[in-house]
């Protein structure tokens, strides 16, 4: 770290979980009826034109009712305290695709869709699928067990709930800033070596000429913003790698007290997202997770794929910060508003419906 942190930090960013459980009215935004209309007239329109889910953009998907909401939500993530929830999307009476549609539309009017896994995937589906979570090639998406607190390889993160789980499945999120904030107060020499290169792994998923494995810091300290870059079970995993470097004792110790922290109750917030809501996080100032969960048994449903399921979108944002250079190890390019994903020589973009 080659400036010292301004902390505490104390900016909107810099929120704790029991302040926004108590301030639920501020980031849980509930539909009207008028924008709820027009979001579905414009998905119909949108439709109609026989044009692919993947193709969308502002100008495609007018938006008269709600386009300056979504403005300010633009700078509530970029420059506020970093996620809000939207709700009221009636989607047990939509399609898929124009559940898909609605989705895609409000992302185009954030910012800039991009790749989530090197399939070209714009719109990702968020289920267990019954794979290992102990395969270092498994992304933990894929299953029921807890994530763990991690950023996604995007700007913003976008989440539409289709269906709950049985049990569980609760969504946190925590504070970047926050955790910088108590680290510094408690363990200023752990709080350091947050800022040394360590490796995360790519699961597989490698563009042409780079290593398995990312040497991205946890935290960054760039143009007097902090950003954090995080997937503790990816890090583990990265250790398989004999040119991956090497966690200390020290490190694993910072780590720990990391990941202590965002699992306190007084730092992170937890909530249920019901179906027809919408999560969107700044991946950049916020960590994300889900805790596990127990999907609907089959025989519960006339329709065997009705398991809790989520739709995701990566964005990256006009009008954002600076990134590191040392970002271009997963991003690729850093350059703001096209930026971020997972891209490799076979990447095509597309949108999958299912």
């Amino acid at each position: 770290m080659t400036h010292p942190l301004p902390t505490p930090f104390t900016g909107a960013a810099a929120w704790l979980g029991r302040d926004m459980t108590a301030r639920q009215t501020d980031w849980l935004i509930h539909l009207t009826p008028a924008q709820i209309s027009g979001l579905e007239t414009a998905a119909a329109h949108y439709l109609s034109q026989g044009r692919d889910v993947g193709e969308i953009a502002a100008d495609t998907f007018p938006l008269p009712n709600f386009a300056a909401h979504l403005k300010t939500l633009s700078e509530t993530l970029l420059h506020g305290r970093g996620f809000e929830v939207l709700r009221g999307l009636p989607v047990s009476s939509y399609t898929q695709e124009t559940a898909a549609t609605i989705f895609c539309g409000i992302g185009a009017h954030l910012g800039r869709a991009r790749s989530q896994n090197a399939a070209g995937h714009i719109l990702g589906h968020v289920r267990n699928i019954g794979v290992d979570a102990n395969d270092p090639t498994t992304r933990i998406y894929q299953t029921a067990d807890r994530q763990t607190f991690h950023t996604d390889s995007a700007d913003v993160v976008g989440l539409l709930c289709l269906r709950e789980a049985q049990v569980g499945g609760m969504s946190l999120l925590v504070s970047a800033q926050t955790i910088a904030n108590r680290m510094a107060a408690q363990r200023p020499d752990l709080l350091a070596l947050l800022f040394d290169p360590i490796a995360t792994d790519r699961r597989g998923e490698i563009p042409d000429g780079a290593d398995p494995f990312m040497r991205i810091p946890v935290l960054n300290w760039h143009d007097g913003n902090l950003t954090v870059f995080y997937q503790r079970q990816y890090i583990e995993s990265a250790q398989r790698f004999a040119g991956a470097p090497r966690l200390t004792d020290q490190h694993i110790e910072a780590l720990d007290l990391f990941d202590s922290l965002a699992n306190d109750p007084d730092l992170h917030l937890s909530m249920q997202l019901q179906p027809g809501d919408m999560l969107f996080v700044y991946n950049h100032s916020q960590l994300h997770d889900r805790t596990g969960f127990t999907d609907w048994p089959k025989s519960n449903w006339p329709d065997p794929n009705k398991r809790r399921h989520l739709l995701r979108l990566w964005l990256s944002m006009p009008n954002d910060r600076a990134l590191p250079d040392v970002f271009g190890e997963r991003y690729g390019s850093i350059e703001i508003g096209n930026r971020g994903g997972i891209i490799t020589a076979q990447t095509s973009l597309n949108a999958p419906l299912d």
